[in-house]
């Protein structure tokens, strides 16, 4: 048996054996992939194994991520810096090996994975942020943005919708250096994909604009090799089918018992007899291990011969260089001058001063790259004057998704990870039901993206109860690590735009209003402690309302008059909960029990706030197709309601 045999049926070992110790995992998927993924460590992928986060290394996305052990092997054994105690302490709470890959913990992973689909979508993301980044910066004499995107996917990943998503927006825009690898193996965990899965996949993805090639033998490394070739001379992006047989080597090969469980003690004994190696657990023979050392110096010197452009492009272009290196970089900094936060001087729906400072800002900031599932008008989302990013034009800065919501968060989650870009996605508020995996996969990584929500409440009107959010606020806010903005007013609305683009490991959502709304005479720029006094009260205090974005205007009009009643304006309740006792006790003190809450949206989440002797003015059923001022009013959502209410109280 050659070197490279054994090397891979080590990588092999190496994975069952972790899940063996942990008595939980998933042996089946490493046993049968392997082989692809050796090929692209070994000949393909190009990364300095002493600077994992080199900007122009190629990017690598475990889509099948409950495939985390053949991961973890190939970092060690390719010297990503996983130990062997390490990969001994697979699954263990608080180790770098965790049941599914897991960015920000684990060096040279480059996205989270697990749940299925959503890792090839990513991939597209990097690999549009590649393109982006190559028309900015490239040079006819030199490439100092030049690397590939790569994904192993398997029949779940294919699946799920949010991958055809995803591959329809990569065909038609011709994501060259985007390689996806599909490890077809016709089984899912409840046995054969025939059961539910019956396309010619090859044949979809053609139809998708993708060039296909196929691995007819999975263990077949010239093969598979071959292949990645041919893929890389293409002009559109390839997805390599590679059949392979789930748990390959193992007694148990083919079935579907492979995938999640531990094969066990005597199956994994005949495993290592099937690939002639020692019996031994987590064992490297020692010239397997010399001949990793020598495909490891083989990598860095790849990198190192890459790192050469990098440095004489520096030289060359040290202005362009400067840029680049700094926008992979976090930096603070004010996008808007303290004046033109007093500059609104007329009604304004929310959603439209979004439109009007994202074009501002991006006047003075190429890197702003983002875009709509086809509502870029409504949501005010399209940089005026801009062209679309398109298969023929790489420079253009407004990013259509088409109708693809859960594909566009996943995208921009990608393009974040790359880094060198500001990114934002937007929708109407009612649809962030289709990317909400992707926002909590967003703030499980403790990625910056902007989520931006418009037409946030009844006020749709027309459009009817299909379209007008109400739960959908509750929903966002439950996710752990996103900060949700519902901004009053022109002022809040640019405060949060500001902070958001400040963000340095949070996902923001912001929820924009479609109708107009009045500026308002105390509102406030600092908005960083999530809420603050808006209208403070006539002699005693008594009352306390809270409200949100539209609501507020109609909080100080349902007020006026009323003795002992103070208003706040709540924009984020994230960040309001984020702050000192102190502060808290002075916006909500303790002894003031009547609190009252109004947002045109669910009561959950409010009584926290008003407490038990507290009243919400909500909406805890569905809407209505109207007028918006006729729906508000249907809904008890007009000045003279609310007062009678806050009096009755």
């Amino acid at each position: 048996m050659n070197i490279d045999n054994r090397a891979v049926n080590t990588i092999r070992m190496l994975s069952v054996d972790q899940v063996e110790k942990a008595n939980s995992g998933h042996p089946g998927m490493p046993l049968g992939a392997a082989p692809m993924a050796y090929v692209l460590f070994k000949n393909h992928i190009t990364r300095d194994s002493k600077n994992l986060d080199w900007t122009n290394r190629d990017r690598f996305i475990l889509s099948a991520g409950h495939g985390s052990a053949l991961l973890y092997s190939l970092f060690h054994t390719f010297g990503y810096g996983l130990t062997m105690d390490d990969l001994k302490n697979f699954r263990q709470l608080g180790s770098l090996t965790p049941g599914h890959p897991e960015y920000g913990h684990t060096k040279g992973v480059d996205a989270t994975t697990g749940p299925l689909g959503q890792g090839i979508a990513m991939a597209v993301g990097m690999a549009i942020a590649e393109e982006k980044l190559a028309a900015l910066y490239n040079k006819d004499d030199l490439k100092l943005v030049d690397h590939y995107t790569y994904t192993i996917v398997g029949d779940g990943c294919l699946m799920e919708g949010i991958s055809n998503e995803a591959s329809s927006l990569a065909g038609t825009l011709k994501l060259k250096k985007l390689i996806a690898f599909y490890d077809s193996n016709s089984i899912s965990i409840e046995g054969s994909t025939d059961l539910a899965f019956s396309e010619d996949v090859r044949k979809r993805y053609e139809a998708l604009g993708w060039d296909t090639f196929l691995v007819e033998d999975g263990n077949d490394l010239d093969a598979i090799n071959k292949a990645i070739e041919e893929a890389k001379k293409t002009d559109k992006p390839s997805l390599i089918e590679v059949k392979t047989k789930i748990g390959f080597g193992s007694p148990l090969a083919g079935s579907e018992k492979t995938h999640g469980s531990p094969l066990g003690e005597e199956n994994t004994k005949e495993t290592k007899k099937y690939f002639g190696l020692s019996d031994k657990s987590f064992y490297i023979e020692e010239d397997v291990k010399e001949y990793f050392d020598k495909l490891i110096e083989e990598n860095t010197k790849r990198a190192e011969e890459k790192l050469k452009i990098e440095k004489e492009y520096a030289e060359k272009y040290p202005e362009d260089y400067k840029k680049y290196k700094e926008s992979f970089e976090y930096h603070k900094r004010e996008y808007l001058e303290k004046e033109y936060y007093d500059s609104f001087d007329k009604d304004m729906a929310t959603r439209s001063v979004f439109g009007e400072v994202l074009n501002k800002i991006a006047k003075d900031n190429d890197l702003i790259f983002g875009g709509s599932a086809d509502l870029g008008p409504s949501n005010k989302s399209l940089l005026k004057g801009e062209e679309y990013f398109s298969a023929d034009n790489r420079l253009g800065r407004n990013l259509t998704f088409g109708v693809r919501e859960n594909a566009m968060g996943a995208i921009t989650n990608g393009m974040v990870l790359h880094g060198g870009l500001k990114t934002y996605a937007s929708t109407f508020l009612v649809f962030s039901d289709y990317l909400k995996p992707t926002i909590r996969l967003s703030a499980l990584m403790n990625l910056p993206n902007l989520f931006v929500f418009t037409h946030d409440s009844i006020g749709v009107g027309e459009d009817g109860p299909t379209h007008q959010p109400i739960d959908q606020l509750a929903m966002l806010r439950s996710i752990p690590g996103v900060v949700v903005m519902r901004p009053a007013d022109g002022r809040e609305t640019a405060a949060s735009i500001n902070l958001a683009l400040n963000s340095k490991n949070t996902p923001v959502a912001l929820a924009l209003s479609r109708q107009n709304l009045p500026q308002l005479e105390n509102s406030m720029a600092d908005i960083k402690k999530g809420a603050y006094i808006i209208k403070e009260e006539e002699g005693e205090l008594e009352k306390i309302i809270i409200a949100t974005g539209s609501e507020v205007s109609l909080a100080i009009e349902a007020a006026k008059g009323l003795k002992g009643v103070r208003i706040v304006s709540m924009p984020s309740m994230e960040l309001f909960d984020a702050q000192s006792s102190d502060y808290k006790e002075k916006i909500l003190p303790r002894n003031v029990r009547k609190r009252i809450s109004i947002e045109a949206a669910s009561s959950f989440g409010w009584h926290k706030y008003v407490g038990l002797d507290g009243m919400t003015i909500s909406i805890d059923g569905f809407g209505a197709s109207g007028k918006g001022e006729e729906v508000f009013e249907r809904f008890g959502f007009t000045a003279e309601r609310i007062r009678e209410k806050i009096q009755k109280y």
